[in-house]
């Protein structure tokens, strides 16, 4: 990993290795700060950006295993903003081209990315440009004025038809709300937070924590992401970190340390149990890391290449071993955060891993992959 460093593609690194739940290996590389020379360090504090989800979507399942709601809900049912969606055409080229719903979009669809909702962030259709327009993740606004501001806007597809990274994880942020009444980040502090340790993970940094958080950078040439060269980059997706804020994303506005998201990865590895108290049911955690999307649809993101995958209730899944990977990496599932925060278990394997930088964009990043492959080499059970 410190080629990666020396060659000026990431700032510094920060990984963890797991044998089942034993942490075998710890490492930094590099800086957290390139400019003031600050090393990286065990507890530097990260912007995880959509490694959020998957906390996100552990909470929901959690709401899953009391009986709140069963996956094939339709999403109206608990959010009646969304009892007048319309779809977009195939191939229409202006948003006020639509069709009814043939079937409303459900929980599963939406905690699996096939809801037909959309993000804004590849501007692959009129909606997506809207998203921008209306800044529908405003970090000044509440989650449910996101939801008032969706309800006016068609979703891409029928829902089902075919897979796509969306809103999703943050609408069912919003669904946390209604069920408990509880806001969404008091809800994450009470039920998960708290209990597992992650004391410095939060939707910002407290000031008296603002010297560990690691500045963000991004290549000096987006379009060739082995170019060396970093400049700083501005939070310009979730906002300053550094101060509280009303908008609270389930989708990519967490930060934490690596030592708090390792606590929270053993906790799934385990089966949804830590320390003698339980979080998830194993039923749960299975349908985390179980494909729930329609036969035939795969993941497909426009930026990256993430061929033989399909998502479960949080998590992407392997179907077949990336290139110079065992066999043991079929099954494998994972996700991460668009400045570089990955983490993965492989239970064929017995092994997990997870490594941090701050290099926007760095997910799907070479260096992840690199570590991944050796993680497996060097660890792996070959099952």
């Amino acid at each position: 990993m410190q080629k990666y460093v020396d060659a000026g593609l990431v700032s510094g690194l920060a990984a963890v290795i797991l044998k089942g739940t034993e942490v075998v290996d710890v490492k930094t590389w590099g800086h957290a700060d390139l400019e003031a020379q600050t090393p990286m360090r065990e507890d530097a504090i990260f912007r995880i950006y959509s490694s959020t989800k998957i906390i996100t979507s552990a909470a929901v399942m959690m709401l899953h295993d009391q009986g709140v709601f069963d996956l094939d809900d339709a999403v109206a049912d608990h959010i009646p903003e969304f009892r007048n969606l319309r779809v977009m055409k195939p191939g229409a080229t202006a948003v006020t081209d639509t069709e009814p719903l043939q079937t409303p979009p459900t929980l599963r669809q939406l905690i699996s990315h096939s809801s037909g909702f959309t993000y804004g962030l590849f501007p692959e259709t009129p909606v997506d440009k809207l998203y921008t327009e209306q800044r529908i993740m405003d970090m000044n606004s509440s989650l449910a004025e996101m939801i008032d501001k969706l309800a006016a806007l068609p979703l891409i597809f029928q829902p089902g038809a075919r897979w796509n990274y969306s809103i999703g994880i943050d609408i069912l942020g919003r669904l946390i709300e209604i069920w408990t009444g509880q806001t969404f980040r008091d809800f994450l502090r009470e039920r998960l937070f708290e209990p597992l340790g992650m004391v410095d993970t939060d939707f910002h940094v407290p000031e008296a924590k603002h010297h560990r958080l690691t500045k963000n950078y991004q290549p000096l040439d987006l379009r060739d992401n082995m170019k060396p060269g970093l400049k700083p980059c501005p939070d310009l997706l979730i906002g300053s970190v550094l101060a509280p804020k009303r908008f609270h994303s389930g989708g990519g506005g967490l930060v934490g340390t690596i030592g708090d998201y390792t606590r929270f990865i053993r906790m799934i590895v385990n089966g949804g149990e830590w320390n003698g108290k339980r979080y998830l049911s194993e039923q749960a955690v299975a349908l985390m890391h179980t494909n729930q999307l329609a036969p035939g649809v795969q993941v497909r993101l426009p930026t990256w290449k993430m061929p033989d995958t399909v998502f479960g209730a949080g998590f992407a899944i392997k179907n077949a071993p990336a290139a110079g990977e065992p066999a043991s990496a079929i099954g494998e599932y994972h996700w991460g955060g668009m400045a570089g925060t990955h983490s993965w278990i492989a239970p064929r394997a017995n092994l997990a891993g997870l490594i941090f930088t701050q290099r926007a964009y760095g997910f799907w990043h070479p260096f992840s992959h690199e570590f991944k492959r050796l993680a497996y080499q060097i660890a792996g059970d070959a099952k």
